[in-house]
């Protein structure tokens, strides 16, 4: 047994079996820095980069002061947007899986609000949820916070660029003034210093370094001389190094959608993430980059919070991000979980100045990397192992995955390594399946039974 070990915290055996039955053995530093407190029920102001895993230090701590015998809510998450809650409260849900009787709800716009009323009705321990839909279930008292014990601020720094501030102080004022409260950010500006001081009482601080190690992640910056050569920058990146999952960063809704469009015209598998694209888009765009259906995905920072992919090749900043922390925090989705990452950087004139402030081997103004040659566009582009096949049922026709899985294979025609993950919503479910495989899903599905119903499924273009 180390000091890093998960059994020195004295979590109740069950929690400590799903534990390592989930893979989580030893702590990573954010756990193992923040639990201790988080368990002794002080608040708590943490700092670290994405993938440190803050969600299971801030989950056990949930979870090790449920009371699930009273089914109100006892804890409340808030997030920045709808797919970081979501990514939140189905880790929480893995982390409960050995405590029964434990309700975790996700509260978030872009879903009909009826469907959260009724299951309010019936009761939760946990809710996750964004400030702008919790609020709304506040003001039509359809929810009520009144038995929180815990109230969790979730990339807190991005709530606040949101413009969630007063959002986020009304639903604070209906909360309980005995509770514990944990504030997580990826960076420390000044309106997080004031909230800290605010919601926080003798907080515990954690703060990890936020830098990454280059032993890790790779950086490359390359200068650009105007738009057009930037754009043939990127392309000459995609068919030289042809990762197979890459993050583009743009710093504008409109340029992210362009950059998108250009490059599924010219044949690459491109797909934009930005605030402006209605809640099902980004959800499929979410699903098929995640399974590996899609190979790019252009976004900007704020769409792209809360993206929890591991296996993520390369990042590249299309455009300088607006300072360091930011930077830092985008080329941090590559080179996560111990994988070695790559980032690159397209800067112009007027990025220079921005550019100097980073941290690098070299000195990326006097000493940029050169471009990979032109005869790299000759180069064919490699379509994505993966394709998106989609299921007309869902979680509220009692699917599962292994019941997806179990038609696919059940013909002989497909084995278990041709299918891939596996998404269950409400209504309909997503599988990833090997491209060269899809007819044959498609076929098989077709001619099988889910649950004694005919199949409908078609390939998500």
């Amino acid at each position: 047994m180390t000091e890093t070990d998960f059994s020195n915290l004295g979590l109740p055996t069950s929690l400590l079996a799903n534990l390592s039955s989930l893979g989580y053995e030893v702590m990573t530093p954010i756990q193992e820095q923040s639990l201790p407190s988080i368990l002794a029920g002080r608040d708590m102001l943490g700092q670290a980069k994405t993938g440190s895993g803050k969600t299971v230090a801030f989950g056990l701590g949930l979870l090790n002061s449920l009371d699930a015998t009273r089914f109100q809510v006892q804890a409340l998450v808030l997030c920045p947007t709808r797919e970081l809650a979501e990514q939140v409260a189905t880790e929480i849900r893995r982390l409960a899986r050995s405590t029964p009787n434990i309700k975790i709800l996700a509260l978030c716009g872009g879903t009909p609000f009826r469907p959260q009323a009724e299951s309010l009705k019936h009761g939760a321990h946990i809710v996750v949820g964004t400030p702008g839909r919790i609020g709304d279930h506040l003001e039509r008292q359809t929810l009520t916070l009144s038995n929180v014990a815990t109230l969790v601020l979730d990339e807190a720094d991005r709530m606040l660029e949101m413009g969630f501030e007063e959002a986020i102080n009304a639903i604070v004022d209906t909360l309980p003034s005995e509770r514990q409260t944990l504030l997580f950010s990826a960076t420390y500006p000044t309106q997080i210093r004031a909230i800290a001081k605010k919601f926080l009482r003798d907080p515990a601080t954690v703060k990890l370094e936020s830098t990454h190690d280059n032993a890790t992640i790779e950086q490359h910056f390359y200068s650009v001389r105007d738009n057009s050569h930037r754009f043939k920058a990127l392309r000459l990146l995609l068919h030289f190094h042809k990762p197979a999952s890459t993050l583009v960063f743009c710093n504008t809704k409109r340029e992210t959608q362009a950059i998108a469009d250009q490059l599924a015209r010219l044949g690459f598998s491109a797909m934009a993430l930005h605030g402006d694209l209605e809640q099902k888009d980004r959800d499929v765009a979410l699903v098929q980059f995640s399974n590996h259906s899609v190979s790019i995905l252009v976004a900007t920072d704020v769409a792209a919070r809360g993206l929890d992919i591991l296996s993520l090749d390369a990042v590249i900043n299309y455009e300088i991000a607006q300072d360091e922390e930011i930077h830092v925090h985008r080329i941090g989705r590559t080179g996560r979980a111990g994988a070695k990452g790559i980032a690159h950087s397209l800067y112009g004139d007027s990025e220079r100045h921005k550019v100097a402030l980073f941290a690098s081997d070299t000195d990326p103004i006097t000493d940029p990397s050169a471009l990979p040659p032109d005869s790299c566009l000759d180069m064919p582009i490699s379509a994505p192992m993966m394709t998106t096949l989609c299921i007309d049922s869902g979680k509220k026709q009692k699917i599962r995955p292994g019941d997806i899985l179990g038609v696919l294979t059940q013909s002989g025609e497909l084995a278990g390594s041709d299918v891939g993950k596996i998404n269950v919503a409400d209504n309909w479910t997503y599988v990833a399946i090997k491209r060269s495989a899809a007819e044959r899903a498609l076929k098989g599905l077709a001619n099988g039974k889910l649950k004694g119903r005919s199949i409908r499924a078609r390939r998500v273009q």
